[in-house]
């Protein structure tokens, strides 16, 4: 009998020493797997808002294959040689992303697609995209008032540009067939977006998330501003000019030290011209989307920052340098009835600067040059793609 009652109690020790041991070993603390979340530093004084859409959170995963694929010249769907064209082959990191005056193939920044097809406008630069929430391009045509689905976000306009007759002129399902076929591509969308099935839409994600990593932030003013450099006193003057109406009253449209983008990404008439035609006129106005006759010739205010990488300047590339916009500003303002009326100086037919003030003026934006930004081997091309490593 004793015996018996000790085997009883060894038996249901043993029973709950193996129940705890299995009970350890069948619910193991939960692994979770999936992209990592891209951490984007905002820097100081920067705004908060962030423009990402909620079905396209920016993973570190997702930066990597955007990376790749912006400037992978196969983006096109072709393979050949001669017919391969990226983002990368019109924005140019060197100028802040924009195609700029120096370009090897394109003449004074006048771009054309691959079939030879001209753009119909001269770019604009992708700096600090990720803050602009009100529409893309001069005159806004993509954005979140479009009532055309398709055409709201950074992530539409990358298959309108494979698309394009005026840029990769391709097509969507070979685009798909191509990076299908190359080693290493399917792993990484499958590690980016859960599947290593290649879709244009998980390419335009991609690719979205990874230009939304193009911030600049480290100009010789944001130093001055973080108190790490002193702006000389021609270029001080300047930003006094920059930042009055009685100066050269910069700021309604570009910022300020209150507003670190150095544009507002909304839409003026700034005067360039006298004549408009309504549907006659050039069908890339901000007119042309609103319908509404004040915004007649009004088109985006494009960052000052990196400006002077990024010419020709204007929606038409009429400027070829800075100092051709200054002078415009200065004595070549031409009054129309659609005149923004944050031009404060139209009546004297611009803001009609000192030689001097000039210098200074451009003194100061010249320090808006953020080096940094166009040399930052995060946004760089890869050494190798991924079905060549």
């Amino acid at each position: 009998m004793l015996y018996h009652h000790k085997y009883l109690i060894f038996l249901a020790f043993a029973i709950t020493v193996v129940t705890g041991c299995s009970k350890d070993k069948e619910d193991p603390a939960p692994v979770i797997t999936g992209p990592t979340p891209y951490t984007l530093e905002i820097p100081p004084g920067f705004p908060t808002q962030l423009n990402i859409p909620e079905d396209n959170p920016m993973t570190v995963e997702g930066v990597e294959l955007g990376r790749y694929l912006f400037y992978d010249g196969r983006l096109s769907g072709r393979t050949h040689p001669d017919s391969l064209m990226s983002c990368a082959t019109c924005h140019l990191q060197e100028n802040s992303f924009e195609c700029g005056i120096n370009h090897p193939v394109y003449i004074n920044g006048f771009t054309f697609g691959i079939a030879g097809k001209p753009t119909p406008h001269v770019m604009l630069p992708l700096i600090n995209m990720v803050w602009n929430s009100t529409g893309y391009f001069w005159n806004g045509f993509v954005g979140s008032d479009n009532p055309e689905p398709h055409y709201r976000t950074l992530e539409d306009i990358v298959w309108m540009g494979v698309v394009a007759e005026h840029e990769m002129n391709g097509d969507t399902i070979r685009v798909k067939e191509v990076f299908q076929d190359l080693p290493g591509y399917p792993d990484l969308f499958k590690k980016a977006f859960g599947s290593s099935r290649v879709t244009m839409k998980n390419i335009s994600r991609a690719i979205a998330q990874f230009i939304r990593t193009f911030t600049s932030s480290d100009s010789k003013f944001d130093r001055y501003l973080r108190g790490e450099e002193q702006l000389s006193p021609s270029e001080l003057n300047g930003f006094v000019l920059f930042t009055t109406e009685e100066g050269a009253d910069c700021f309604h449209c570009h910022g300020g030290s209150a507003n670190p983008l150095f544009t507002t990404n909304l839409f003026y008439n700034n005067g360039k011209d006298t004549l408009f035609t309504g549907p006659n006129e050039d069908p890339r106005d901000r007119y042309h989307i609103t319908g509404d006759p004040a915004d007649l010739g009004a088109y985006k205010a494009p960052t000052l920052r990196n400006i002077i990488y990024t010419a020709p300047y204007m929606h038409d590339g009429r400027f070829s340098t800075l100092d051709e916009v200054l002078a415009f500003y200065n004595t070549g303002l031409q009054w129309s009835p659609y005149i923004n009326p944050l031009m404060h100086h139209i009546a004297n037919g611009g803001t009609q600067l000192t030689p001097n003030e000039l210098i200074d003026l451009k003194a100061f934006i010249l320090s808006l040059t953020d080096t940094v930004f166009i040399h930052n081997p995060a946004l760089a091309k890869p050494d190798k793609f991924p079905d060549e490593m």
